[in-house]
């Protein structure tokens, strides 16, 4: 579904992706886990077409990524929600732009599908200042699946939330990719080594510059549905667990 050939980009002179080669086939949720400042928001921003590569291939069924699409949809950990418009209003005009051949009854209808998922109705009409950050990016999360995107790119959604609230969205998340949504394949970026084993059919390591980008790619051997309270007991989650930590503390990793 999604390939990325020797794919490189930099920023004043330093290389932020470095021949970044990975496929990714249809229907897997895939996360991206490193140090800070390794590429893993570039990588996102340029499959994303938010970014340019500078060098080598970037496609999404065989076409050429060269700007944003309906076909991508981004969540931010920021929420990014337009501050005058309803939690309803931030949703249904996402949708409309993305999707202006939907009639406006089968927009309305996927938009409150959406915000019904994430248990949101019933605060449709607050504005989000006047909602916690969980519900704003539970707002966020429906207009990215209210747009029906093939293609859902999240770039650390959850990481400035509570615990719980995180759990609860997590949950949330994965039952709206397999039970009620269009999108048939997620990539995440995450620097929660926990959470990519949860939530992911493979995770890819990066790596710090100089290296290059990607340092290995992990297989998650772990069942659908997974119970996070009885997953991490699995010896295919610790074997995982136990292999990013030592990737991620090397003080010098290797390349893959």
């Amino acid at each position: 579904m999604l390939d990325l050939a020797n794919v490189w980009k930099s920023f004043n002179g330093q290389d932020v992706l470095r021949g970044v080669d990975l496929t990714v086939t249809q229907g897997e949720f895939v996360s991206f886990i490193g140090h800070s400042g390794c590429g893993k928001s570039t990588l996102l921003n340029v499959v994303g077409g938010l970014l340019d590569a500078d060098s080598g291939e970037v496609s999404l069924d065989g076409k050429e990524i060269t700007g944003p699409g309906p076909d991508r949809a981004m969540v931010f950990q920021n929420y990014s929600l337009l501050p005058r418009l309803s939690l309803l209003a931030n949703v249904r005009e996402a949708a409309r732009a993305a999707r202006p051949r939907r009639k406006p009854a089968q927009n309305d209808e996927v938009v409150e599908r959406y915000l019904r998922a994430v248990g949101l109705w019933e605060h449709k009409d607050k504005r989000p200042a006047q909602v916690s950050g969980g519900m704003q990016q539970r707002t966020a999360v429906a207009r990215a699946f209210a747009v029906g995107p093939r293609l859902l790119l999240l770039d650390e959604p959850f990481g400035a939330l509570d615990a719980l609230t995180r759990a609860r969205l997590q949950q949330q998340l994965i039952e709206l990719w397999q039970h009620e949504s269009e999108t048939e394949t997620v990539l995440m970026v995450t620097h929660g080594i926990d959470e990519a084993i949860l939530l992911a059919d493979r995770i890819v390591v990066m790596a710090n510059p100089p290296s290059p980008s990607i340092l290995d790619v992990i297989p998650v051997d772990l069942p659908r549905p997974r119970d996070r309270t009885s997953v991490i007991d699995q010896p295919a989650f610790r074997m995982v667990q136990e292999r990013l930590m030592a990737l991620l503390t090397a003080e010098e990793p290797a390349a893959a």
